[in-house]
C-alpha cells in the first residue's frame, strides 16, 4: 500500500513523534468509491508545480506566540527539502504569510468580533501586522530570493479577496498546488479546498502540514484525500517531481 496512505510516525529530535499520518479506512474507501483508484494524481509536471507554504511565521512557530503550533516546528526540514526539490525540477515555491491590519476589523468583523475573544483578536492583530516580528517567516525556513511571496488576509490563500495568488499562478503558468504549512485543518485545508474549486490539481503533503492535535491533522488529510485532491508524503512527492522532470527531458530531446 502506498506510503501516502499508511505511514509510520516520524521521529523528531528529543524522541517525540510527529503527527501520525495513517488515513482512516473510511477515507480510503471513500476515495476508491469516488474515483476507482487510490491516487487522484499519479504524475506531475514539475514546471507547473507550486509548493505553497502556508503561514510558517513567527506567530505560529515561536514559543509563547499567541498562535503557537508546536508541531509546526517539526515539519520545517520536510518543507525545506521539498522546496529544494521543487526548485531543482523547475517549479516555484510560494511563501504565504497571514497578515492582519486595522482594515480587517471591518472587512472580517465576524472573525474579530464573534469567533475570537477580544483579547485574542487584539494579539493576533498585533502579531500579524505587516512588518511585525510575528508576521515574518520563521528564520529556519529556507526562503530564497527567487521564490514568490504572497500575503493573505483570510484563512484560505485562494479565497475571494484574500490574496493575489491566483494572479501569481497565472503569471507563472502553474496548475498544480502542493500544500504545506500550518494549521492543517484551518488555513491549509481551507486553501486546499479552494484551490481545487479553482481547478488547480491539489495535493496536501501529509508530513509537511502541522495541526494542534493528531485528530485534527488526520481529519484534514482525510477530507482532502476523499474529495478535494490527493495526499502524499514529502519523499513520494520528490520521487514524482524527479520522475516528471526526467519525462520532460526525454520529450524535449525527441
Amino acid at each position: 500500500m502506498s506510503a501516502g496512505i499508511v505511514l509510520a510516525d516520524f521521529e523528531r529530535e528529543g524522541g517525540h513523534a510527529m503527527h501520525p499520518t495513517e488515513l482512516p479506512q473510511y477515507a480510503i474507501d471513500g476515495a476508491l468509491r469516488r474515483r476507482g483508484k487510490i491516487h487522484a494524481i499519479e504524475q506531475v509536471d514539475p514546471a507547473k508545480c507550486a509548493l505553497v507554504v502556508i503561514d510558517m511565521q513567527n506567530v505560529f512557530l515561536k514559543e509563547g506566540a499567541p498562535a503557537e503550533t508546536p508541531m509546526a516546528r517539526e515539519i520545517v526540514p520536510n518543507i525545506n527539502k521539498l522546496a529544494n526539490a521543487v526548485r531543482q525540477t523547475g517549479g516555484r515555491v510560494i511563501w504565504v504569510q497571514m497578515t492582519h491590519s486595522s482594515e480587517n476589523l471591518d472587512t472580517w468583523s465576524f472573525f474579530y468580533q464573534v469567533v475570537s475573544r477580544p483579547e485574542r483578536a487584539r494579539k493576533m492583530l498585533e502579531w500579524m501586522t505587516p512588518g511585525s516580528e510575528g508576521q515574518q517567516l520563521w528564520p529556519q525556513m529556507d526562503a530564497q530570493e527567487n521564490d514568490l511571496y504572497v500575503e493573505k488576509t483570510r484563512y484560505s490563500v485562494f479565497g475571494q479577496g484574500s490574496s493575489t495568488i491566483t494572479e501569481v499562478m497565472t503569471d507563472h503558468e502553474l496548475d498544480t498546488v502542493l500544500i504545506t504549512g500550518t494549521v492543517s485543518n484551518v488555513c491549509c485545508e481551507s486553501s486546499a479546498r479552494d484551490a481545487m474549486m479553482l481547478n488547480y490539481k491539489t495535493v496536501m503533503v501529509s508530513d509537511g502540514n502541522a495541526g494542534h492535535t493528531d485528530e485534527e491533522h488526520l481529519a484534514a488529510l482525510a477530507s482532502i484525500f476523499q474529495v478535494f485532491g490527493d495526499v502524499y508524503t514529502t519523499e513520494e512527492l520528490i520521487s514524482l517531481l524527479e520522475s516528471g522532470a526526467e519525462t520532460a527531458k526525454r520529450q524535449a530531446a525527441e
